[in-house]
């Protein structure tokens, strides 16, 4: 009698496991495939410049809920998303095109509002819509979009490129979008308890502005563009700063210093913070869905980039051998730990 074959369950690898496996049975055979699967974004040559590649998709009931999403914002966010892989990767956003899978409890009219938010990202990055797909669903709202940007070789930043000594930097500040999803979804549950209770968000505007309509940090980009700093590496801060740094320390083969008290946080993040009982770090390091970058610079970079009112140095890179490490307040060295977003728990 023959043995079943071996089932191995998606939780038990992850998602980044489950990449790993799918990439080892994807290999690249065509000569102008520059970057595959494994980065922010696929890197094809084209001629003296790079065309960049990247999709995301955001499913109903996993990736966002109806019940306090606006479709304008989810709109909105689905390009910033996207967008966000294509400045992770150093590179301008020119295109785009959109799926959706709709149920039939959406009307002509909330696809336009949905659409809305999506043209309106694409007048604010400055990006084209240019085809797309629609479809039916019997579970929910899908949406996948596809964003198609461009930059050269000479400017190219992935995530296996940074050298010992690197400083590491983050855009914007951080744990806005996890508290903002904190604060919606109690909202929520108080709303099911006792629909008379209408939610009051303006105390939270900040937070839940974060979770709500994201926004693609292009603006850095160009500031970095202009100041004739190129990364040495980089990636988009999606599943909470600590896996981010993994991620960087695994293709870059290294280890990293992160101090916690330099870690850009605003007033907001720490009062609701405070009010949901999370220590603000916590937030910062694991909460994800900032879509701030975060990157390194050489050393000789630092100077030009230290006044820089959105950029924040937080620690270095290091020899692999050394670790990954958090230094706390008390100047205690801990290991760096991921817990952010887990797809298929």
């Amino acid at each position: 009698m023959s043995e079943s074959p071996k089932r191995t369950e998606i939780g038990e690898i992850g998602e980044f496991g489950l990449i790993d496996r799918l990439k080892a049975l994807s290999p690249v055979t065509n000569p102008s495939t520059r970057v595959g699967i494994g980065d922010d974004a696929a890197v094809i040559e084209d001629g003296g410049k790079l065309t960049l590649v990247t999709t995301d998709m955001l499913l109903e009931g996993v990736h966002f809920d109806l019940s306090y999403m606006p479709l304008p914002h989810l709109g909105y966010k689905a390009v910033s998303v996207n967008v966000s892989d294509i400045a992770a990767m150093y590179g301008l956003p020119k295109y785009i095109t959109v799926n959706i899978a709709l149920s039939n409890r959406f009307s002509v009219e909330a696809v336009e509002a949905l659409y809305q938010g999506i043209h309106q990202a694409c007048q604010d990055y400055n990006v084209d819509l240019v085809g797309g797909d629609t479809t039916s669903s019997h579970s929910g709202l899908v949406i996948s979009i596809t964003a198609v940007g461009e930059t050269t070789p000479e400017q190219l930043a992935l995530r296996s490129t940074a050298k010992t000594a690197d400083i590491l930097c983050v855009t914007g500040d951080l744990g806005g979008a996890y508290m903002g999803l904190q604060v919606l979804e109690r909202e929520k549950a108080v709303f099911r308890e006792n629909p008379e209770m209408q939610p009051d968000l303006e105390k939270y505007k900040e937070v839940v502005g974060r979770q709500l309509k994201p926004v693609a940090r292009m603006d850095v980009i160009f500031d970095l563009r202009d100041l004739g700093v190129v990364p040495t590496a980089m990636i988009d801060i999606s599943d909470g700063l600590a896996s981010e740094v993994m991620h960087l320390c695994k293709s870059s083969g290294l280890g990293a210093v992160v101090y916690e008290d330099k870690l850009p946080m605003t007033k907001d993040v720490y009062e609701v913070a405070d009010e949901f009982k999370i220590g603000a770090p916590t937030a910062a390091l694991n909460g994800g869905e900032d879509y701030e970058l975060l990157f390194t610079i050489g050393q000789e970079d630092y100077e030009k980039i230290k006044n820089h009112p959105d950029i924040t140095t937080i620690g270095y890179m290091q020899e692999k051998e050394n670790g990954k490490v958090l230094i706390t307040r008390g100047q205690q060295k801990v290991p760096l730990q991921a817990q952010g977003w887990k797809h298929f728990d």
